[in-house]
């Protein structure tokens, strides 16, 4: 369990600088997860000063003082912290203490959370909301989630839910408001327009076209919709054309930089006896070609179509050349000739694509022009490529590879060869290091003897044990 013991220092070294001190000098108040952790961290403090956090004598201690008393493991002191009258301005805290394991506890903390949260500010709303949600799975978490319900059946405290930081919060508030019909389709439609949780992008976007019928209004849902930057919005956009049968708009989205949105525009043609397939041969075949046509032709095309998309490998659009290539491995239609060249192209997204495609024959490419591919002077994208094909070559490539960037400088690649090696011990590791050329076989024992500073003397005696090798 990660326990942020230093939200419980920062609470107690904030708590002693001054009356004046507040919660944001210690976390994030927006942040739900780190008022439980304080709790948790406080708790967990193996040497808690034995300071008298409410201030004897001072009706007002700082919250960071009044916030560690309502954390601290004495039950009495959490006690005490939730008769002091600042405690109703650390609701998240109290919230928590509602789940207390002490029933006392409990009592007085419901009390407060039951006087203080209809009155709360749109910003501690927010937060407590967050934390009970969090806490409602606790064994005595019920109370506050009930409370807070009975609390939001008031549309405009509902409403501030909408504006929290908290994600769980704000799916709550908007929720409720679709629920209640508290916006327009209009409204709705902007929302999953520009929201950026996928949860109320969804919501948002399917309740916006419930709300409406075939008609000028639903036009104007539809294309707001459609001009989203979320794939998953333009998606129901695209959907919601079926029920009028554009046709024309729908083909538009063929070429989507989005999967979910072709599939989308594909759906919504087939429907109404459009084939996509023609179009998206007639567009690779055009002087222009989007990158999403490529990727489109790679979906629903054959084997036969892969002579549309051997060119755009050349093509000076890095994204066109990526897509192609992903293209051709969805048409299972790679020649590992044609895609070996693309290892060295300046994209790093070709790459990458490059060898995903190359991995089913990656012991087919000659070793020894992969390794001129992890040479320190190479872009690291093509050493990652390099790297990874010759983790899928045969056990003596595999072998050599691993050992080799053990001590590269790229940090990544390093771990990588590390964890590699701890799992390494093909069944064929004795036959083909006892086969090795004495040359070959002398390299591999070298790299055995640098790599000791690396793994350690454990490891490498298991790697010398499955070679076979002398220890």
């Amino acid at each position: 369990m990660n326990i942020r013991t230093d939200l419980a220092h920062s609470a107690v070294k904030v708590a002693g600088s001054g009356a004046g001190s507040s919660m944001g000098a210690v976390l994030d108040t927006a942040n739900a997860q780190d008022w439980v952790a304080l709790d948790l961290a406080v708790r967990r403090l193996w040497v808690l000063p034995s300071t008298d956090w409410l201030g004897a004598g001072n009706p007002a201690p700082n919250e960071p003082s009044l916030a560690v008393a309502l954390c601290h493991p004495d039950g009495r002191i959490r006690q005490a912290a939730l008769a002091s009258p600042g405690s109703a301005a650390l609701l998240p805290l109290v919230a928590v203490r509602c789940a207390d394991w002490v029933a006392p506890v409990r009592e007085v903390a419901r009390a407060v959370l039951r006087g203080a949260l209809p009155g709360a500010t749109p910003e501690m709303l927010g937060a407590a909301a967050a934390v009970i949600l969090r806490v409602a799975q606790r064994r005595h978490g019920g109370f506050a989630r009930e409370l807070l319900a009975v609390v939001l059946q008031d549309d405009e405290i509902a409403d501030a839910l909408r504006g929290s930081a908290d994600r769980a919060a704000r799916r709550m508030g908007h929720r409720i408001a679709v629920e209640r019909g508290r916006l327009s389709p209009a409204d709705l439609a902007r929302i999953a327009a520009r929201d950026h949780d996928i949860v109320v992008q969804d919501l948002c976007a399917d309740a916006a076209l419930a709300g409406t019928r075939d008609g000028e209004e639903h036009g104007e849902i539809v294309r707001l919709l459609l001009g989203a930057r979320q794939a998953r919005v333009r998606a129901a956009g695209v959907t919601a054309l079926n029920r009028t049968g554009d046709t024309g708009r729908a083909t538009a989205f063929l070429a989507d930089r989005s999967g979910l949105v072709r599939a989308c525009a594909r759906w919504v043609l087939r429907q109404h006896g459009v084939e996509p397939l023609s179009h998206y041969r007639s567009l690779c075949a055009s002087p222009d070609v989007p990158p999403g046509a490529a990727a489109g032709l790679g979906e629903c095309g054959s084997a036969t179509d892969a002579e549309l998309l051997l060119p755009l490998l050349a093509h000076p659009l890095g994204a066109l050349r990526a897509r192609a290539v992903w293209a051709l491995r969805m048409l299972d239609a790679i020649e590992p000739t044609r895609i070996m060249p693309l290892l060295d192209d300046p994209s790093a997204a070709v790459v990458r694509e490059a060898s995903h495609a190359l991995m089913p024959t990656a012991a087919r490419i000659p070793e020894e022009w992969l390794r001129k591919r992890l040479a320190t002077d190479r872009p690291r994208c093509v050493r990652v490529a390099a790297f990874r094909l010759l983790a899928a070559h045969g056990t003596a490539a595999q072998l050599r590879c691993f050992l080799t960037f053990l001590d590269d400088a790229d940090p990544g690649l390093r771990a990588r060869a590390r964890t590699a090696l701890h799992g390494w011990g093909p069944a064929d590791a004795t036959a083909v290091y006892a086969t090795l050329p004495p040359t070959e076989r002398a390299q591999v024992d070298a790299l055995l003897d640098r790599a000791q500073a690396s793994l350690g003397k454990e490891p490498l005696n298991r790697l010398r044990w499955c070679l076979g090798a002398p220890r």
